[in-house]
C-alpha cells in the first residue's frame, strides 16, 4: 500500500514515518521544501519521491496520505486529498478550529473517503493499562482522573512553531498536547462536558500552561494539564476509584525508541513497552502488570478500515468533541 507522508519533522520523520514502514506501508512519497528534511527524507526512504508541491505529490498513485505538517496546512492539504478520493490520516490536532474539523469531516462523508485523526496516546501504556483496570473493576467505581503532559522548559524555543504561533496559526499546547489528554479523557469515561479552563502564556508566545476539566456522563472528574513550565511535574496519571488509585509517573519507551530510530516491525514491538504502575490503597502500595503500548495498532487499523470497510481507529465524531472542547476552553478560560 504506496502512503505520501505530508511534512517530514518530528511527526512526518519521528511518529509516521517508522509506524507505517513497521506496519508495512510503502513510504512511495514525501512533500516538503525544507532543504535539511529533503536531504533526510532521501536518506530514510531512498525510493521515495520527495515533491515541493501538493497537487504532483497526491498525484503520486498514493493509496493513503498522512499529513503531517505544520497546523496550519493540515485543512488545505486534506481537502486536496480528499477531492481525489485517497484515505487520509491528519496528525492531531485535526482542525485548529471546529470549522476547519467539519468541512474535513463534511468532505470525507461527500466523498466516501476514510479520515482519521492521529491520536496515538490512545496506544500509551498506560493508556491501556487504564482501559484494562476499568473493565476489571478492580479500582473500584472511577471518580477523578488526573491527566498530565508537564515538563520544565523556562526558556522557550523560538525557532519552533508550536511554541511561538498564534492560535490562529495554530501554535500553543492547548491545540498540542492538551488534544490528546481530551482525547484520552473521552476514550477512557465517555462523553464529557467542559467545566473550567485556564490557558495561559507564561513565557510569553504561545500558551503554554493549560489545564481544563471535564465532568463526564459516567460521573467521573478529569483534570487535565498541559505545561511547559512545571518546574516540578506530576505524575503522567492519577485515576482515583473507591477501592484504590492507578499512579503512572512516566510516559512509556515509544517516543524514545522512534527517536533513536527503532522501528515496530510486523505491526508490533520487540520488546515490552510499558510504563510502572502502582495501584495505592492508603499506605498500601503495590505494582500492577502494566499493557505493553503499541502506536502501530493505530496504522494496523487503518490498514484494515482501507481494505475491508472496519471502524477507523479514531472515530470523526471523537475527533470533533475534542475540537469543540478546545475551542470552548479558549472561550472560557480565566485567563
Amino acid at each position: 500500500m504506496r502512503v505520501g507522508i505530508a511534512g517530514y519533522g518530528l511527526a512526518g520523520r519521528v511518529f509516521h514515518a517508522p509506524l507505517l514502514k513497521g506496519c508495512g506501508f510503502e513510504v512511495a512519497s514525501i512533500l516538503t521544501s525544507n532543504p535539511e528534511r529533503i536531504t533526510q527524507a532521501k536518506h530514510d526512504f531512498p525510493s521515495a519521491e520527495i515533491y515541493s508541491d501538493v497537487n504532483p505529490f497526491l498525484d503520486s498513485r498514493l493509496d493513503l496520505v498522512v499529513i503531517a505538517s505544520s497546523n496550519v496546512a493540515h485543512l488545505p492539504q486534506a481537502r486536496a486529498a480528499l477531492e481525489r478520493q485517497i484515505p487520509t490520516v491528519v496528525d492531531k490536532p485535526m482542525g485548529r478550529s471546529v470549522a476547519e474539523v467539519k468541512e474535513m469531516i463534511e468532505l470525507s462523508e461527500k466523498r466516501n473517503t476514510l479520515l482519521t485523526t492521529f491520536f496515538n496516546r490512545r496506544w500509551d501504556s498506560d493508556s491501556l493499562t487504564i482501559k484494562k483496570l476499568l473493565s476489571t473493576g478492580e479500582l473500584g467505581q472511577p471518580f477523578r482522573f488526573d491527566g498530565r503532559f508537564e515538563r520544565f522548559r523556562p526558556e522557550r524555543n523560538l525557532s519552533s512553531w508550536r511554541e511561538n504561533l498564534s492560535p490562529e496559526d495554530g501554535g500553543g499546547l492547548l491545540l498540542d498536547l492538551q488534544s490528546h489528554l481530551v482525547s484520552t479523557a473521552l476514550d477512557y469515561f465517555g462523553p464529557a462536558q467542559l467545566v473550567s479552563a485556564s490557558v495561559r502564556s507564561i513565557r510569553g508566545g504561545a500558551d503554554d500552561d493549560v489545564t481544563l476539566v471535564l465532568r463526564h456522563d459516567s460521573g467521573v472528574d478529569s483534570y487535565l494539564a498541559a505545561s511547559a513550565v512545571s518546574g516540578a511535574p506530576g505524575p503522567r496519571v492519577r485515576l482515583l476509584g473507591s477501592k484504590g488509585a492507578l499512579v503512572i509517573n512516566e510516559l512509556d519507551p515509544q517516543e524514545d525508541a522512534l527517536r533513536s530510530g527503532e522501528i515496530p516491525h510486523g505491526g508490533s514491538w520487540s520488546k515490552p513497552m510499558t510504563s510502572a504502575a502502582l495501584i495505592h490503597k492508603g499506605v498500601e502500595v503495590f505494582p500492577v502488570e502494566s499493557i505493553s503500548g503499541n502506536y502501530a495498532t493505530f496504522y494496523s487499523l487503518v490498514r484494515a478500515a482501507i481494505e475491508n470497510g472496519s471502524p477507523a481507529p479514531v472515530s470523526l465524531a471523537d475527533a470533533l468533541r475534542v475540537a469543540e472542547i478546545i475551542e470552548e476552553a479558549r472561550a472560557i478560560s480565566v485567563r
